[in-house]
C-alpha cells in the first residue's frame, strides 16, 4: 500500500466506467448513510479466503468461482439465492474429486449490482439513452427517467446484499451443504442428463468414496466439515462510492478492509496501473482478482501486481484469464512466463464466458458450450506446458432453468434462446450445463493426475 493511500485518494485519479449522479447533493446524503451501516462482511472472513486461496496459489487447493452475470432487484428471491448455491455446491464435490483437493468456494453473489459498458449510450430506433449500468446504478426500462443514475438504489443493493449473506451463511452452516445431500442431487443429474451415462463412472467413484468414509465412521452427524461448508462472496469493484462507503479500518489489525465483498476484482476495462479502481483496490486487504484479456500485456501486468502486492503474498492475487477459445493459445502463455519467472505468487484461473460472447442469427447475445469447454482445455494444456498450477475456473452461471448459452447436452439452440432468456446482461450457464462442465472438468482433471502418477512413481523410485 502506498504510504499515502486513504479510502478516498481515487478521487485524485482518472476514472472509467462510473456514472455521472446529476443530484450531487442525493449521493453525499446516501454516501453518509451507506458509512453508518454494518459491514456486510467481515476482515477475519477476508483473511481466511485469502489464506485459503494462498493455498490454490502453491496448488494444493482448486477454485471455483461463479454466480451471476448481474444480479437484479427483479429476480431477488430465497429460491433463485438457494438454486444457484445448489449448483454450485454440486459443481464443487464433483471438482473435489477430480482434484483430489479442496474446493475454495467463491459466488458472484451479494453485490454483483454494476457492470462495465462497452459504450455509455445506447440507441434503440432513433432513441439515444444512458447505457443501462446495472440495478445498483440505473435500471433497464429503455426510458429516460429509468436510465437516469440513482443514488438511492446503492441502499437498495446494499439490502439486498445483506438478506443474500444471510441466507447463504444459514445454507452453508445449517445442514444444507451436506456432502451426501449434494451427491444425490448429482445422482438425480446424472439419471436425468441426456449424456448421464458418461458421468455414471466418476459418480459412482464418488458413491464408493462416501461408502468408504461412513464405513469407517465419518459421517455428517460426528464430522462438521461434512454438514458445513465455507462460502465467501465476490464481485467486481466497479462503483466506488458505494466500495468506499462500506470501507471499514479493522480493530484488529488497524487495516483497511472493503467489507462489502470477501474478494474484489478489477474488470478488463478498469485496470490501468494509474487508474482509480487499481488505486483503491491496492489499499484494501481483501483477496483481489484482476481480469486479464487479450489486451493486457506482460509488462502491465507485472506492474499491476507490484501495485496490488509489492510483497508478493500468495493469495493476495488472483489472475482470471479471458482471452476466448481462439485466443487463449496464442495469449496465455506470454502472461504465464513472464509471472513465472518473475516469481510472483498468483492463483490462476480460467474465466471462458466474456472472450466467447456472440451473437446469435436470432440476435441474442449466447455464449456456445464448446467454446466454453475448448477454452478451459487451452487453459489446462498451457498450465500443463509451462509446469504452473491450472487453479481455478470463473463462470456465469445460474440455478435457474434458463436458455441463454447454446449446446450442452440438452442441445439448446439458437431458435430455442427465446424460450426463457432471462439475464438483465450477459448469457449465463443453466443449471443442468453448470453441471455438466463441472463433470467434463473433473475427468481432465482426474486423467492429468493419472497421467502425472508415473511421474511421480519414477521420481520416488529415483
Amino acid at each position: 500500500m502506498s504510504k499515502n493511500w486513504q479510502p478516498d485518494s481515487w478521487r485524485n485519479r482518472d476514472i472509467l466506467q462510473v456514472p455521472e449522479y446529476g443530484d450531487a447533493a442525493a449521493l453525499a446524503e446516501v454516501e453518509k448513510t451507506l458509512r453508518k451501516q454494518p459491514p456486510l462482511v467481515f476482515a477475519g472472513e477476508a483473511r481466511a479466503l485469502r489464506a485459503q486461496l494462498g493455498r490454490v496459489a502453491e496448488g494444493k487447493a482448486f477454485l471455483l468461482q461463479g454466480g451471476d452475470c448481474a444480479e437484479s432487484f427483479a429476480e431477488f428471491h430465497a429460491d433463485n439465492i438457494r438454486d444457484t448455491f445448489k449448483v454450485l455446491l454440486q459443481m464443487a464435490i464433483v471438482l473435489t474429486y477430480g482434484a483430489a483437493c479442496p474446493v475454495v468456494k467463491v459466488g458472484r453473489m451479494a453485490g454483483q449490482f454494476a457492470k462495465p459498458r462497452s459504450t455509455p449510450m445506447e440507441e434503440i430506433d432513433g432513441v439515444s439513452l444512458p447505457s443501462y449500468r446495472g440495478d445498483i446504478i440505473n435500471d433497464m426500462a429503455f426510458e429516460p427517467a429509468a436510465r437516469e443514475p440513482n443514488p438511492e438504489r446503492m441502499m437498495h443493493a446494499y439490502h439486498q446484499a445483506a438478506s443474500t449473506l444471510n441466507l447463504l451463511r444459514a445454507f452453508a452452516q445449517g445442514g444444507f451443504a451436506d456432502l451426501n445431500q449434494v451427491h444425490r442431487w448429482n445422482l438425480d443429474f446424472v439419471k436425468a442428463s441426456p449424456q448421464g451415462t458418461k458421468f455414471e463412472e466418476l459418480a459412482s467413484r464418488i458413491e464408493e468414496t462416501l461408502g468408504f468414509m461412513a464405513a469407517c465412521g465419518l459421517t455428517s452427524d460426528n464430522v462438521p466439515q461434512m454438514r458445513e461448508t465455507d462460502f465467501y462472496t465476490s464481485h467486481e469493484a466497479l462503483l466506488l462510492v458505494y466500495e468506499q462507503a462500506l470501507t471499514r479500518q479493522d480493530s484488529l489489525t488497524g487495516k483497511w478492509y472493503d467489507t462489502s465483498a470477501h474478494m474484489l476484482w478489477i474488470g478488463d476495462r478498469t485496470r490501468q496501473p494509474d487508474g482509480a479502481h487499481v488505486e483503491f483496490l491496492s489499499g484494501v486487504e481483501n483477496p483481489i482478482g484482476i481480469k486479464c484479456g487479450p489486451s493486457l500485456d506482460t509488462d502491465d501486468l507485472l506492474r499491476l501486481l507490484d501495485i496490488l502486492n509489492p510483497a508478493n503474498e500468495a493469495g493476495r492475487i488472483t489472475l482470471i484469464c479471458r482471452m476466448g477459445a481462439d485466443k487463449a493459445a496464442d495469449g496465455l502463455p506470454p502472461l504465464v512466463r513472464a509471472v513465472s519467472a518473475a516469481g510472483r505468487k498468483v492463483v490462476w484461473s480460467c474465466d471462458p464466458m466474456h472472450g466467447n460472447t456472440i451473437k446469435a442469427s436470432t440476435g441474442y447475445k449466447t455464449r456456445g458450450f464448446d467454446s466454453i469447454l475448448s477454452e478451459v482445455d487451452t487453459f489446462f494444456a498451457v498450465h500443463r506446458a509451462e509446469g504452473t498450477h491450472a487453479g481455478g475456473v470463473h463462470f456465469e452461471m445460474t440455478g435457474q432453468d434458463v436458455t441463454e448459452c447454446i449446446g450442452g447436452a440438452q442441445e439448446i439452440t439458437e431458435e430455442a434462446l427465446a424460450d426463457r432468456y432471462h439475464t438483465h446482461c450477459d448469457p449465463r450457464l443453466n443449471a443442468s450445463q453448470s453441471i455438466e462442465l463441472a463433470f467434463q472438468i473433473a475427468e481432465r482433471l482426474k486423467r492429468q493426475r493419472d497421467d502425472a502418477s508415473p511421474d511421480l512413481l519414477a521420481a520416488s523410485a529415483g
